[in-house]
């Protein structure tokens, strides 16, 4: 008996077990010396805040107003490389084509002051009218709102006001040739859209507390803002002498192809301003 009890002693002492079916597995139960445990996990592998919708719209902006620029710069140097072969048949069909514009407009005067003689023109020769024809009440409205449009928000980030604050005064003016390219564009949905990301406090004014990122006019104006610029980049990749430079196995023999149709441009200018 002292024997299976100094052996019961030691098993006990030495942390094993014995399973259901009899046999001993020595493994290590854990004691108050033991080091294992779980650290909690490490802020530098905790996953980052999701981007918000504004976010990416802003990167993608980014991304495309850089592809824009690239393809507008590769094909300006390529346009002037071509000009440089072509110099004197661009001048000659400038100066032609001046002469033939001139010579419509004489012939238009000339034709014009014979029917200044009929009753039915007035001094200035503009075929005269009862009643000036009305503006459609539906387009009065929108040229009134977005006059009205325009001028909160140019008198609000105008650079002006800003003269004295350099780090302010650039942005101003980056703001209000925006807004006069869309305000001229006659767009009233972009004017809206570009007036409501102005007074939110996209720009110059700290943006009000609690408003949610994911909506309101700086998202419509981002969506705008893509949209165009998807436009340009289209536009831009669809000039012809930019196909030519990325599809053509050697793209200056497009000069031949160029001085070919200033040839045939040139001859049919030449006989329309013969005198």
């Amino acid at each position: 008996m002292p024997i299976i009890f100094l052996l019961l002693f030691f098993l006990l002492s030495h942390n094993t077990i014995r399973t259901p079916i009899g046999q001993f597995l020595l493994f290590k139960l854990p004691s108050k010396y033991d080091s294992y445990h779980l650290e909690p996990m490490s802020e530098n592998h905790l996953p980052s805040e999701l981007p918000t919708q504004i976010q990416l719209l802003k990167v993608e902006i980014n991304r495309l107003q850089m592809e824009i620029d690239e393809v507008i710069q590769r094909t300006s140097v390529f346009e002037n490389l071509l000009r440089a072969k072509i110099e004197e048949e661009i001048i000659e069909e400038q100066e032609l084509s001046l002469l033939y514009k001139q010579q419509k407009k004489a012939k238009k005067a000339k034709r014009l002051a014979q029917k200044k003689r009929g009753k039915n023109f007035d001094q200035t020769g503009i075929l005269r009218s009862n009643q000036p024809k009305p503006i459609p009440v539906k387009n009065s409205m929108e040229q009134e709102q977005r006059k009205q449009l325009y001028r909160e928000a140019m008198i609000y980030v105008h650079p002006d006001k800003f003269s004295m604050q350099t780090d302010k005064l650039d942005l101003a003016t980056e703001i209000t040739t925006k807004l006069i390219e869309i305000y001229r564009s006659g767009d009233l949905t972009a004017l809206k859209a570009y007036h409501a990301h102005i007074f939110s406090g996209n720009t110059l004014i700290v943006p009000p507390k609690n408003q949610d990122p994911s909506k309101g006019p700086e998202l419509t104006f981002l969506k705008i803002e893509l949209k165009k610029l998807q436009k340009e980049l289209t536009e831009a990749k669809n000039k012809h002498t930019y196909k030519v430079l990325t599809e053509y196995e050697n793209p200056m023999s497009f000069v031949d192809e160029l001085k070919a149709y200033y040839k045939d441009r040139l001859t049919k200018l030449r006989r329309r301003t013969r005198s």
